[in-house]
């Protein structure tokens, strides 16, 4: 909160003792009313601190015109600290005499013999409504009067007598606290007092998960550091709760309440029209004005700002008006004034088309200076209303927001497919609604199985919108939905249970996900070799290590290239390679000697397989059983098995086999 004291024409929340929050403005001069609690007026309390509770006092009671008094910290918590000391005494056995000796205490008290009768009660209906209607009566004397009167008092316990004593402190003591409007109190006046369907049944848990998500902080103020990055913490939203979206996220930017009340710093939309550009400018001959400070313009901020998109003439923001910002008469001391952008869907979409883009026409300087200063003066108020929506359309159009923010009635199929293009990359979405259905619609647009639908459809066929891709698929990862809301439960021994004066409604969901930038073009992606081809991995392995022992070699020539002939020669015949000018030739006798141990290996192969066929004999059976010998006992001397001599007798066996099925046949 901007202020620790209360303003003037400031809205604050009002903490009666039921609990129940009460909105008013502290208009000087005025007369506050808190129904059966009481009025006062307003100056006694502008000045004061926040969260000071008052009492109202009586006629009688009232000395130099105050009718407020502070109730101290110590008479606020009596009631609690009597109920500590009392609960210390119950956890004490024994009491010690003054002798020294101990006895025993009473044994502690329950409520079991206890009864609701409203027997217990001797004052009448009329006797309670008799210093309620007198004007003299006090809150305090009539709960004496109903302490005294109730018959069954000393049987309760101390948490009963505390609860007895705190509901009629609430029921007719006339306090109230002051406390300041911020929007998580707004939040809970609106749920108690207001139609909380128009705010689409935003709680506080879902206004706090909103901004969480979205990533919603502020840009800082170091100016000096600013300048040289590029803006940040730009949002976009969609709206339709009156304004309560844009409240949280301003308060979560530190751009929500006034820092300065000062006079002439205030600039309303009414003055701007008398401000030094709307006359026309001055010359030599005219008598030189005092300066004046220059107001603001309004939506000029470039970093921490919120762009706010609406489908009205001009947007919905009526709840801002009890955080002292009203839309339509600005004030320029106010951050939002400078923070706050807003524009149509059609200025967005279509902006050709929109009145307020176009560039009005041109007026020469000599004849402004022959026209009426209330001409002039519109004249220049329209050049400043065309020169801010275009840079407010043109900015939005640029696109690279930092986070996209949606609370609307509107399909939010049709706002993303919008929107999301205009994000930059690693941005947060997030999309409120008070029913799911929306949000599971939402969520399968951007779901797995249809983004490889569409990375798979040809480009040439792709089209958005169309009927399976309203949207483009690409743009989001990690869509997810949840809900948070939260419930109020009594913990006590033996009686922990909800509170059964809960309010219904809806549950609200919100929607996330990060928008991404796709890659253009096809993407590759290779991962380790499976396990069961250990043979590919291996031969990898032998060709890159021979390789490594060959550059290794290489490396051995040109360091002695550099050296005498003699040594050049001896490193030549033991690499087994030559050099011609200092560069190296490929190893051809290594080459040479691994051909020669192939043929070697080929013709033994051959003579083996010669004898084993002599030694079988033309039997078919037993050609089979000398040509599974001959794999056999190639396997196990780890000789090649498909050489070409077995090929061969391979041909051979299925020749025969194909003849002797057919003779089968």
């Amino acid at each position: 909160m901007a202020f620790s004291a209360i303003q003037p024409y400031q809205y604050v929340a009002i903490r009666l003792p039921s609990d129940q929050i009460q909105v008013e403005q502290t208009v000087p001069n005025t007369l506050i009313s808190l129904g059966k609690y009481g009025s006062f007026r307003t100056n006694q309390i502008i000045g004061r601190p926040y969260h000071l509770t008052f009492e109202i006092l009586d006629r009688d009671e009232v000395k130099d015109g105050r009718e407020l008094r502070v109730v101290p910290a110590a008479e606020l918590h009596a009631a609690a600290l009597v109920e500590q000391a009392e609960t210390d005494e119950a956890s004490t056995p024994f009491n010690e005499t003054e002798g020294g000796a101990a006895t025993p205490q009473q044994p502690p008290k329950t409520n079991v013999n206890t009864h609701d009768d409203p027997t217990n009660q001797k004052l009448t209906m009329a006797e309670i409504e008799a210093p309620k209607q007198n004007s003299t009566g006090s809150g305090r004397e009539l709960i004496e009067k109903l302490m005294q009167s109730h018959t069954t008092l000393d049987q309760k316990t101390a948490f009963s007598l505390a609860k007895y004593t705190l509901r009629k402190h609430k029921k007719f003591l006339k306090r109230f606290t002051v406390l300041p409007l911020d929007v998580a109190t707004l939040v809970d006046w609106m749920f108690a007092d207001r139609e909380f369907g128009k705010v689409m049944e935003m709680r506080n848990e879902a206004v706090g998960l909103v901004g969480c998500w979205a990533n919603v902080h502020a840009a800082g103020v170091d100016e000096a550091l600013l300048a040289n990055s590029r803006p940040s913490s730009r949002y976009l939203l969609v709206d339709d709760t009156g304004g309560l979206v844009v409240a949280a996220m301003a308060e979560r930017m530190g751009i929500l309440h006034q820092t300065t009340l000062e006079a002439e710093s205030i600039v309303s939309a009414d003055e701007v029209a008398s401000d030094p550009d709307d006359q026309d400018p001055p010359t030599t001959n005219q008598p030189s004005r005092p300066n004046r400070k220059q107001h603001l313009t309004a939506m000029s901020a470039q970093s921490n700002t919120i762009t706010l998109v609406h489908a009205n003439q001009q947007p919905n923001l009526g709840l801002l008006q009890y955080l002292n910002f009203d839309s339509n008469n600005p004030n320029a001391s106010h951050p939002l004034y400078t923070h706050l952008k807003t524009l149509s869907w059609l200025q967005l979409l279509d902006p050709e088309t929109d009145i307020a883009y176009k560039e009005p026409d041109a007026i020469p300087d000599k004849e402004l200076a022959t026209m009426k200063s209330n001409r002039r003066s519109a004249y220049y108020r329209k050049r400043r209303r065309w020169e801010r929506v275009k840079s407010v359309v043109d900015e939005t159009r640029a696109g690279g927001f930092d986070g996209l923010v949606v609370a609307s009635f509107t399909d939010p199929t049709s706002i993303l497919r919008h929107l999301v293009p205009l994000l930059a990359g690693g941005s947060q979405v997030v999309v409120y609604s008070a029913n799911v259905e929306p949000l599971v619609e939402l969520a399968d647009c951007y779901s797995t199985a249809r983004r490889t639908a569409f990375i798979n459809t040809l480009a040439e066929e792709r089209s958005i919108p169309s009927r399976d891709f309203p949207v483009d698929p690409t743009l989001l990862l990690g869509a997810m939905i949840q809900t948070a809301r939260v419930r109020r439960w009594q913990v006590l021994p033996g009686r922990t249970h909800p509170l059964m004066t809960g309010r219904g409604g809806a549950e609200g969901y919100i929607f996330s996900g990060t928008r991404v930038i796709p890659a253009e073009g096809k993407v590759e992606a290779r991962g380790r070799p499976p396990r069961g081809k250990k043979a590919k991995a291996e031969e990898s392995t032998g060709v890159a290590s021979q390789k490594t022992v060959e550059q290794e070699l290489i490396d051995s020539v040109e360091d002695v290239t550099m050296q005498s002939p003699a040594k050049r020669q001896k490193v030549e015949e033991q690499t087994g390679s030559t050099t011609t000018d200092g560069v190296p030739v490929r190893f051809e006798r290594q080459v040479d000697e691994e051909n020669n141990e192939l043929e070697a290996q080929q013709a033994a192969e051959r003579e083996f397989i010669d004898s084993t066929r002599d030694e079988s004999g033309e039997s078919p059976l037993e050609e089979e059983k000398a040509a599974e010998l001959v794999v056999q006992e190639a396997e196990e001397d780890e000789m090649p098995v498909l050489g070409p001599a077995t090929e061969a007798l391979k041909k051979e066996m299925d020749e025969k086999d194909d003849v002797q099925m057919s003779i089968e046949t």
